[in-house]
């Protein structure tokens, strides 16, 4: 069972290796070399993850898994969305924190890496009602 001291635990080294990817690489790359250096920094961290997961979610029988997809599920508790765009618009965040709600993920980061310092200007954490019920 996920708490919340695990959940911000593994928030914490998810943040490093966003950090640490950023910091060798840094802005001006395809978002899909970020995506895979990430993939590689989170193995090397051995912190689990799907990428390019689907997502379930139904509606009574309709299955519309197929709709909801997300760049990376970490340890399936937080989500990530991987961005290398000039400037976050508010729909990336509206995606990430509907796909958070209807998945049920307590959860989510979005990330854009094309900037200076990704932790100051690129960096979006998001919690929802789920987050907020987990035991401490």
């Amino acid at each position: 069972m996920i708490t919340k001291t695990k959940l911000d635990k593994i928030t914490y080294d998810v943040n490093g290796a966003l950090i640490e990817v950023h910091k060798i690489l840094g802005p001006g790359l395809l978002e899909s070399i970020y995506h895979r250096c990430l993939k590689y920094e989170l193995d090397l961290r051995k912190i689990k993850y799907q990428s390019e997961v689907s997502l379930p979610f139904q509606y009574k029988d309709l299955d519309l898994s197929t709709d909801l997809r997300c760049d990376l599920l970490i340890e399936n508790c937080i989500m990530i969305e991987l961005k290398a765009v000039q400037e976050i618009v508010p729909y990336f965040k509206t995606k990430l924190i509907n796909h958070m709600l209807l998945t049920e993920i307590p959860k989510g980061i979005l990330v854009n890496f094309n900037v200076v310092n990704v932790m100051n200007e690129g960096h979006f954490t998001f919690v929802n009602k789920f987050y907020k019920n987990l035991p401490d």
